[in-house]
């Protein structure tokens, strides 16, 4: 059985993404091409669909690390904040943005709150074992020696 663990995570987050966007409940909100994603940027993300990128990647974060809570997935998605000549110090990220997409999979029914934190339910967790299978078969026509792990 392929998992989440075997596959390239960006190739997953980039597949996610795309499943992500068909879903009813996980909608881009309003405020989402004005804001930053932390203090520690300058500027809003480029990219149009960055929202669906994230919620995959915090979809992602909550299967491998899971319960989780909004707190260490600010931490994960902070960076390092430019303060002028003194030291630059680690910043979290938005907590607006970790709340509003686990907020959203929760209604999808992808994550659950538990006492500890959020999980993965099974649902969720066939979505992204099935996208990892998917393109690890994709991977496997361009090299044929990863045929063994399908």
């Amino acid at each position: 059985m392929v998992t989440v663990y075997e596959v390239p995570p960006n190739k997953l987050i980039e597949d996610i993404s795309k499943k992500l966007k068909d879903m009813d409940s996980i909608k881009s909100p309003d405020w989402s091409p004005y804001v930053k994603t932390g203090i520690h940027k300058e500027k809003a993300p480029l990219e149009d669909d960055w929202w669906y990128k994230r919620t995959s990647a915090i979809l992602r974060s909550v299967y491998i690390q899971g319960p989780v809570g909004i707190s260490k997935l600010r931490g994960k998605y902070g960076g390092k904040q430019e303060r002028g000549s003194k030291p630059s110090r680690a910043a979290k990220g938005s907590g607006a943005i970790v709340r509003t997409a686990l907020q959203q999979l929760e209604k999808e029914g992808l994550i659950k709150k538990e006492k500890e934190g959020r999980v993965i339910t099974s649902e969720g967790q066939s979505l992204l074992d099935n996208s990892a299978y998917e393109i690890l078969k994709k991977m496997a026509e361009d090299e044929p020696e990863l045929t063994k792990y399908l």
